[in-house]
């Protein structure tokens, strides 16, 4: 399961102890505590239609990551989620406020983001070379969330995170020069190299 199509939409999470489900209200969980298992849904309970998972993300969660960019954060994510014969779509809405580092000084800084991105997850019994779908297979049961959700919450930062003018660590840049050699800003329109992947997620802009 490592096929996703995601992307934001123009115009413009999932639980265990297998949650009440309905698609008049909403199911929501605070995760002050991260567990992989607050992110897995039992999809096989789900009955056609819509459904609607929201989540309350703290720094557990991306303290949970190993190698996260993002230090810390409070984030709201919304997912709608259509069932089908065939398929789930999944339409999920991103919105909170991480800490992360400053491209320019290395210390941190917070940052807020806003997404909206489309999965589809398809079910079939064969894999599939299209990139723009995650297969789930037939002895699969349930859908493990914790991944992508981390993948569309990085996804939503700017491709350059940098302090307001004149709150930037001057003594760690003074630092970096004498290592580095003599600081020089990164040009405001060039992009970091380490968002060559995670920019396809958000296909056109």
């Amino acid at each position: 399961m490592n096929l996703f199509e995601s992307y934001p939409r123009k115009s413009v999470n999932f639980l265990n102890f297998a949650p009440r489900l309905s698609t008049s209200r909403s199911n929501k969980r605070s995760v002050a505590r991260s567990n992989d298992k607050d992110f897995v849904i039992p999809f096989v309970g789900l009955k056609p239609g819509n459904h609607t998972f929201e989540f309350d993300i703290a720094d557990a969660f991306f303290e949970s990551v190993e190698y996260s960019i993002i230090e810390k954060g409070s984030v709201k994510v919304r997912l709608d989620l259509e069932k089908k014969e065939t398929m789930m779509i999944g339409e999920f809405t991103i919105d909170g406020m991480v800490d992360t580092s400053c491209d320019r000084c290395n210390d941190p800084v917070q940052v807020p983001i806003k997404g909206e991105y489309r999965t589809i997850f398809a079910f079939d019994d064969q894999p599939s070379n299209d990139e723009n779908l995650m297969v789930i297979f037939p002895e699969e049961f349930e859908l493990h969330l914790k991944d992508h959700l981390h993948e569309l919450i990085t996804v939503s930062l700017p491709s350059r995170t940098i302090h307001e003018e004149g709150d930037c660590n001057e003594e760690m840049i003074d630092l970096l020069d004498e290592y580095t050699g003599t600081y020089e800003e990164t040009n405001e329109n060039e992009t970091d190299p380490r968002w060559d992947q995670l920019k396809k997620l958000k296909g056109n802009e």
